[in-house]
């Protein structure tokens, strides 16, 4: 039986693939840059930063992490030909709102002693200010030894009340 979410996929994708006609796209991105960036719902990545099919990698974990980013960020740049990453955070992110130690303590309740031990000492990365993530972001970028000096990174802010994106740096 499937589900709802399952079945909307079903029908969604019927749709798209009864007009699809960019099967020939290549496979590195046409225009040479990645985006790193949240997973959060609110937020559409090709829209709200004008990304065609084809144009950029797009990579969203939570709270659009570098440090979680960097495996794919080396693939894309040294298999795939990039040379620019943006970093875009944004306001509202649930990152914002817990710290490791809560995040600990709801594994725990929620799942057991089990699932405590086996993410004992994981880092969820949250942060309390915004901007200075956007920065240290970035700075990973510039000082990381998997990543080119010959790389373009700068760091943004999307607001999801708005729709905007401001350059941190």
């Amino acid at each position: 039986m499937t589900t709802p979410v399952q079945e909307n996929l079903i029908q969604k994708n019927a749709s798209y693939a009864s007009d699809f006609n960019k099967g020939s796209l290549a496979l590195p991105p046409a225009k040479h840059y990645t985006v790193v960036t949240c997973m959060d719902a609110r937020i559409d990545p090709a829209e709200a930063y004008g990304i065609d099919l084809g144009d950029a990698h797009v990579i969203r974990n939570a709270g659009g992490n570098v440090k979680d980013a960097l495996r794919s960020l080396v693939i894309s740049q040294q298999l795939l030909g990039t040379k620019e990453v943006l970093v875009i955070k944004h306001t509202g992110c649930g990152m914002l709102s817990f710290t490791n130690d809560d995040a600990h303590a709801v594994v725990d309740k929620n799942l057991g002693a089990d699932a405590k031990e086996e993410l004992k000492g994981l880092d969820f990365q949250p942060f309390p200010d915004l901007e200075k993530a956007v920065k240290d972001d970035v700075q990973l970028l510039k000082t990381s030894k998997a990543i080119p000096d010959s790389i373009t990174a700068t760091g943004w802010i999307y607001e999801v009340e708005t729709g905007k994106v401001r350059q941190v740096v």
